[in-house]
């Protein structure tokens, strides 16, 4: 066998690969023993069918799988050995389809091949980070957020604003009747009709524009698609049934343990704080996040490397087949550069600085995250091996691509974490709200 990599310019190259029978006689011979003894064929005993017959009825696929085997274990061999870095894997040239599979003894796979080559980090670049100011507003809104979905529940006999209206939507000039529950604040125009109201009142209304033309709106309080809706109008009547409204909770334990655990916090002034370092710890989380997000743009857009970007578009043809056309590949091919540069980036970083994920790394953020949709601080103890279960079981399944998922996210962690360190970041006060505005 003789493999041989033909750079043809900086990103580009041709992978040869000659065959002879004696690569690959002893694979075939071992396949076709290994079908004899599976082999049922009428006539024969199991296990017993000759050898002869099963090259004369199977032998053409029989070679052609050992071969593609071969090929793909001694390829990725001489990739590893030789240090090749190259963009997804090599793909094979239509000259392949023209080979005689049932005379031919040697054989010559041709395959492109896309390089990457290596390229400076641009670490000297800065890059803006955020420090958020808590304001009081923020502040009461946090408190006001809670008060209403620790609420309890009331079915008062008027209604106020604010309240949710339930009871039976119809359109008076068509087919359409449904139930529905209406919350007050959405509507936009004649929201007085909708006050004051009682079970077995009828309020009439043109839908579209009580809902001020938001077709959002509109779905929501129909049940309908945003399609439909579209061209929904008129005049509806809608009878009352009962009202609901949400009583705001009060600041007490109850309410103490239930957002923080028992006896965590016990006074209002421990409760304030508590609030407002959980709301900090949301900003700076989401404000690590903008940090993040500017400094893989600010190194995609400033690394300079030359790619293979017809290859590339090939090859993502090829692996999408069905999936992609080409004028989709046309038309995102800057994001498939962005993410191809950026993962280029994540690996150079990686190896420089020697960056791993170990297994209990992996376990520990799975269960991590399990007990935070639990709303649990911590697993009790006589939970731990059922958690430890369930995190398993969950990094297990779909053939273990929750676990690389989970491996990724938390290399991808690493590097940032590393890069951030590294570059320099220009910190900058901002208010809540500007921060917002900043991150929709």
């Amino acid at each position: 066998m003789n493999i041989t990599l033909n750079q043809t310019d900086g990103t580009n190259a041709q992978l040869k690969v000659v065959l002879e029978e004696a690569d690959y006689a002893t694979k075939v011979d071992q396949q076709v023993k290994e079908f004899s003894k599976k082999a049922q064929i009428k006539g024969f005993r199991p296990g017993k069918v000759p050898a002869g017959l099963i090259k004369k009825m199977y032998g053409k696929s029989i070679l052609v799988e050992a071969i593609n085997k071969l090929l793909q274990e001694e390829i990725s061999k001489y990739i590893k050995d030789n240090d090749v870095k190259l963009l997804g894997e090599p793909l094979p040239e239509p000259s392949q389809e023209n080979i005689d599979w049932d005379n031919q003894k040697d054989f010559e796979f041709n395959y492109a091949v896309g390089l990457l080559p290596d390229f400076n980090l641009p670490l000297d670049k800065s890059v803006e980070g955020y420090t958020v100011e808590l304001d009081q507003t923020t502040v009461d809104e946090a408190y006001e957020n809670l008060k209403r979905q620790f609420g309890k529940t009331t079915n008062p006999e008027d209604s106020e604003a604010g309240d949710f209206i339930y009871g039976d939507l119809k359109q008076v000039e068509g087919e359409f009747e449904s139930k529905t529950l209406i919350p007050t604040n959405r509507v936009v125009e004649g929201k007085d009709q909708f006050v004051g109201v009682k079970a077995g009142d009828v309020i009439r209304f043109d839908i579209r524009k009580a809902f001020g033309d938001d077709n959002s709106a509109l779905a929501h309080v129909t049940g309908l698609s945003k399609e439909v809706v579209a061209d929904l109008n008129g005049e509806f009547e809608f009878t009352v049934e009962k009202i609901n409204r949400t009583e705001p909770a009060e600041l007490n334990q109850e309410l103490f343990d239930k957002l923080f655990g028992k006896d965590e916090v016990k006074t209002e002034e421990e409760f304030d704080a508590k609030i407002r370092e959980t709301i900090k710890e949301n900003y700076d989380r989401e404000a690590d996040n903008l940090l993040y997000r500017n400094i893989i743009d600010t190194l995609v857009d400033n690394v300079d490397v030359e790619l293979p970007n017809e290859f590339f578009k090939r090859w993502l043809q090829v692996t999408n087949e069905g999936r992609l056309t080409t004028e989709q590949i046309e038309e995102n091919f800057d994001k498939y550069l962005k993410e191809l540069k950026w993962s280029m980036i994540k690996n150079k970083v990686v190896e420089e600085n020697e960056l791993k994920v170990t297994n209990e790394e992996v376990v520990n953020s799975t269960k991590e995250k399990m007990l935070a949709q639990f709303n649990m601080p911590e697993v009790p103890e006589e939970l731990v091996e059922s958690m430890n279960n369930y995190a398993n079981q969950y990094l297990q399944q779909d053939n273990g691509r929750n676990y690389i998922n989970e491996y990724e996210q938390l290399l991808a962690e690493k590097v940032l974490a590393k890069l951030k360190e590294k570059m320099t970041v220009v910190e900058k006060t901002i208010s809540t709200e500007d921060f917002k505005n900043m991150s929709l």
